[in-house]
Order: C-alpha cells, then structure tokens, then sequence
C-alpha cells in the first residue's frame, strides 16, 4: 500500500490549498486517515484526523480554519485549508491506518510542502 500526497505549494496569507492524499494497493480498508505537518526545526504535530464513521477532529491551532474529508471510494482523503498564515508553513504528510484482512497497519505518505508567504 501507497500514500501518495498532492496540492503543496506556495501560497499568499489569507490563500487557501487543498491537499489530497490517496492510498492505493491491495485489499485495504481505510480505517482512519491523518494530516500532520512539520514545521522546519519543530516537532511534528497532528493536524486532522478523520476515522471511521467520518468523525473528524483537529489540532487547537486550526480554529476553523481547515477540514478534513474522505472519499471512500476513490481511497483519497482531503485536507482544505483556508484563512493560511505563516506559521502554517510546514511539510504536510498524510498518515493511514488501513484494516487489511481485519490487521490494521500504519503507513505515511513522503510528505508536501506548503509555504504560506507573502
């Protein structure tokens, strides 16, 4: 199983992107997909968290700012971001618990780059 992530890249304060990551491979079930980032010289931190049922949860910092979503059947998981600000600048990586034949197994995607500046 893959985690491939797309839709980094620069963007002015105040802009909105849109990251995608989709999972692909064999015989998976998408238990529950994450969004962290890592910002240069600080800890990762866990940005969005979408699991099964479609409940979703978020880091304090987003304030309503970015939501997460899931479309199952295209195996891809969304994270839109609006209102962005400097210190949102990070690599953004896409983390999957996938159920394969009932053993749930982690996987990261390498990761895209957002730079919010002006």
């Amino acid at each position: 199983v893959q985690l491939v992530e797309s839709g980094g890249g620069l963007v002015r304060p105040g802009g909105s992107l849109r990251l995608s990551c989709t999972a692909s491979g064999n015989r998976f079930n998408i238990f529950s997909m994450d969004w962290y980032r890592q910002a240069s010289g600080k800890q990762r931190e866990l940005v969005a968290t979408i699991a099964d049922g479609g409940r979703t949860t978020y880091g304090e910092f987003v304030k309503g700012r970015f939501t997460i979503s899931i479309d199952r059947a295209k195996n891809t998981v969304y994270l839109q971001m609006n209102s962005l600000r400097p210190e949102d600048t990070a690599v953004y990586s896409c983390h999957g618990v996938l159920d394969q034949s009932s053993i749930l197994c982690e996987y990261w995607g390498q990761g895209t780059q957002v730079t919010v500046s002006s």
